[in-house]
Parts: C-alpha cells; structure tokens; sequence
C-alpha cells in the first residue's frame, strides 16, 4: 500500500514547491520510494520548441532527482498564471475530479511513498461550476495534509484561518511546516509558540532561507496508507 501526504499553503508564493521538493528529496535521501503528483498546476511555461512546461512538477523532480517526465505527474497544465478554475475556463479544458482520482491511482503504483501538493491556498477554486474546491481534491484522495506557512508577519492569523476553514471543511491537519524560518528572529520564534498554542497543531519542521535538506523526522510517519 502506498502511503501519501497532501501539501497545502496559507497562500500563493509561500514556498509550497520548495517545501515539497525538500522533503521529496530527503525522503528519497533516507531511502524512502517516494514520488510527487500536482492535480493542477498554472503559469506554465513553454519552451524554445513550444512544448509546455510543468513548472512546478519539473523543479521538484530535479530537486529530487528523479529522472521523469514531469508532465505525465500533472494532471491539468495551464498557462495562464491564474487561479485553476479560471485557467480552466479560459482554455476551455474544466478540472474533474474523477481524472484526478485516476491519475493519482496510476501514479501512486510506482512509488511506496507520494506527496500531492495542492494549488494556492486552502480554498483553491478548481471548478466552480461543479463546486470543486481544493478541500474536495483533497477527500477524493482521502489524504491528511500538511500546511506550508511563512514565518514572518502575519503567519498566525493565516494559519489559524487556514486550520480554522480545513477543520470546518472536513480536512484532516497534520501539522505545520514553517518556511523562511530564522531561529534568530524573536518574532519567529514566537509566531511558532503562538501557532501551535492557537491551532493545537505541532509544527513539524522549520525551513531556514535557501535549505537544501528538511528533517523529516516528524513528517515521514505521518504519510497515509491509501
């Protein structure tokens, strides 16, 4: 049975790739089989012979090191840089979850470990028309998650809606992985001792500026058979 873990954020462009890129590294580092899966991924790119580009996919796989096609581990690819549903809309290409749970099927056989990171924050739409949100990505993979927070200003009230909307939605908090983390820096240390004292959750790991590696030490037992 393959054991996985979804990655969510507080928000865009708090370092949910990074972060998933450190642990798919580490984990397969300390010996783990484990592999990456994005549902859908926007603002991607094309290259000089016009083939488009999974981004996000592409940086966790050479972070890892893992020799693979990334765009056979996406299954929506859109290039423009805007929210899925949207992106969807314009290209005329909707988000359905039964691709999803497909995809995540056939992926999930060639690895004994898979992270799936999610889109944007805790409340993605993917498509509105049939009322898919991220929180329903999430429970057709019947996955426990992980939240990607900044350390910096701000983080305990993102962190507490985010826990706040998951809890209300039926989504299964793990814990909180704290990125841009300086251990020097009052107010980070705090933000961690307020965050787990407000949500109740642990903090698993903090990622320090430009890390190469993540402890996994509190985050591998949490991947879930399924």
């Amino acid at each position: 049975m393959t054991k996985g873990i979804f990655i969510t954020a507080t928000g865009t462009d708090i370092g949910k790739t990074y972060v998933s890129a450190l642990i798919v590294k580490s984990m397969r580092k300390a010996g783990f089989n484990c592999g990456y899966y994005k549902p859908a991924l926007s603002g991607a790119q094309t290259n000089k012979y016009g083939t488009i580009i999974p981004g996000d996919c592409a940086y966790v796989f050479k972070t890892a090191g893992l020799n693979l096609q990334p765009e056979n581990y996406v299954s929506y690819i859109f290039k423009p840089a805007v929210s899925p549903h949207l992106a969807a809309q314009i290209e005329n290409k909707p988000i359905k979850l039964e691709k999803i749970k497909q995809d995540f099927e056939r992926i999930k056989k060639e690895f004994d470990y898979l992270l799936v990171e999610g889109a944007g924050g805790i409340v993605c739409p993917f498509n509105i028309e049939e009322g898919i949100l991220l929180p329903d990505v999430i429970k057709s993979l019947n996955l426990d998650t992980i939240v990607v927070a900044d350390a910096g200003l701000g983080t305990i009230n993102s962190v507490v809606l985010t826990a706040e909307y998951a809890k209300h939605h039926g989504i299964n908090i793990k814990g909180i992985i704290l990125n841009n983390y300086d251990q020097t820096d009052i107010m980070h240390r705090d933000n961690k001792i307020m965050i787990e004292k407000l949500t109740g959750l642990k903090v698993l790991a903090e990622v320090e500026k430009d890390a190469k590696s993540i402890d996994i030490t509190e985050i591998e037992p949490l991947f879930k058979g399924v």
